[in-house]
């Protein structure tokens, strides 16, 4: 540790004025002036365990989470048992993606004061990005132990049911969740995907957007290296093959953009949509888009007065639900002869729409065709082929083509 030269009296006293003047600030708030604050006491009484504290936690509240988390340490190094110390540090671990580190402090702050229900919550979350299943059902239980009444833990635990195919529990939990008043649309949403019943038109567009803000930075890798997806490839395919070069396309639900870079030789101008923001500030870093719209796709086809003659939908209507509408807003997009391009996984026997327990939809290839005649598409293809692999087992879907 290094050794710092004692403060004199009129340094202490400066100081202690200071610090009181940070927290009033920080209690009010006002988060950069309370840095100032303690940032000066730290300048006069370096190591000072008060401060250290005070600063630290004061800088995650601004979201300098580097600087947090290396001022907390010290804290922690010259006094293991604060925990809103040890809390801070696991929440600015979190806040990094810092699943390990987080998990751990965590588990501290907990072990010194465990009536902390929403760090519970944050436990089994972070637990279950680390793939520890057995410690994020303990910290959704040890929650729903100190309230009975938490409706986000019966959710969670809800959602870890559902994940681990124990599908009348997790419709218990969700079924407990809204009862006790959490949001009705995104839990019904959940119940849905456990009952074998009728599946909701759509899905609720805050979970998407924030499944797929979250999704981005992983996106690649996760779906094209773990999950081993190559739907993108084999819908380009046939059309690349063909020879074919494009005036204007449109990827819909582009995502981190991996049509682009297949398509873009083949195309004078590529734009994308989705509804995403993060995924569009990864696919914008591809440098292939024209533009890169950021919007609900269903109200982008509604209004836009753009005319494609090739539209993309690679793996983006499992995340649609009911096609009705967004098959009319397409046609009506696309230029006379244009072509709509996409996956679709299928739905069980008898069902035109089904909403599966992963969260996406499936449908009928009767439903599509159906559809599209509706819509007026004069042309019809349907090829089979596994779209990705789910724990080493294929998930076989239907790459369409309308015309």
């Amino acid at each position: 540790m290094t050794a710092h030269p004692s403060p004199n009296q009129e340094q202490l006293a400066q100081s202690r004025a200071l610090f009181f003047e940070g927290v009033e600030h920080f209690e009010k708030g006002r988060f950069e002036p309370a840095l100032v604050c303690f940032e000066k006491c730290q300048a006069l009484t370096p190591g000072r365990l008060s401060v250290l504290r005070n600063l630290g936690i004061t800088l995650f509240h601004l979201g300098r989470y580097d600087a947090a988390i290396s001022i907390l340490r010290q804290a922690l190094a010259a006094d293991p048992s604060l925990p809103d110390a040890w809390a801070h540090l696991g929440l600015a671990y979190e806040a990094q993606r810092q699943w390990r580190p987080a998990a751990e402090a965590l588990e501290k702050v907990l072990a010194l004061v465990p009536q902390q229900i929403p760090l519970w919550l944050t436990l089994g979350q972070v637990s279950l990005r680390l793939g520890n299943v057995k410690n994020a059902l303990r910290a959704f239980d040890r929650a729903l132990e100190q309230d009975p009444g938490c409706a986000p833990a019966w959710s969670e635990r809800g959602s870890l049911m559902r994940e681990l195919n124990d599908y009348d529990e997790a419709a218990r939990c969700f079924e407990k969740a809204i009862a006790l008043g959490a949001d009705s649309e995104l839990n019904g949403y959940y119940l849905a995907s456990v009952r074998d019943g009728p599946a909701p038109a759509s899905p609720p567009r805050r979970y998407v957007e924030a499944l797929f803000d979250d999704y981005a930075g992983e996106f690649h890798s996760h779906l094209v290296e773990n999950l081993g997806y190559r739907g993108f490839e084999v819908l380009l395919k046939p059309l690349l093959a063909a020879g074919k070069r494009y005036r204007h396309v449109l990827d819909l639900g582009c995502g981190t953009g991996l049509c682009g870079p297949l398509i873009a030789p083949h195309a004078d101008a590529v734009d994308g949509v989705d509804i995403s923001s993060a995924m569009l500030g990864e696919a914008r870093k591809l440098g292939v888009y024209r533009e890169l719209i950021h919007a609900d796709l269903d109200e982008f086809l509604a209004t836009t007065e753009l005319r494609f003659d090739l539209v993309l939908a690679a793996d983006v209507f499992i995340y649609v639900g009911e096609l009705g509408r967004i098959f009319r807003s397409i046609r009506r997009a696309l230029q006379a002869g244009g072509c709509l391009a996409f996956t679709i996984e299928q739905s069980r026997p008898g069902r035109d729409i089904q909403l599966l327990p992963s969260l996406r939809y499936a449908h009928s290839e009767s439903y599509i065709r159906s559809l599209a005649e509706q819509a007026g598409f004069s042309s019809v293809s349907i090829s089979e082929a596994p779209i990705r692999h789910d724990q080493a087992t294929p998930i076989m879907g239907s790459y369409i083509y309308l015309r």
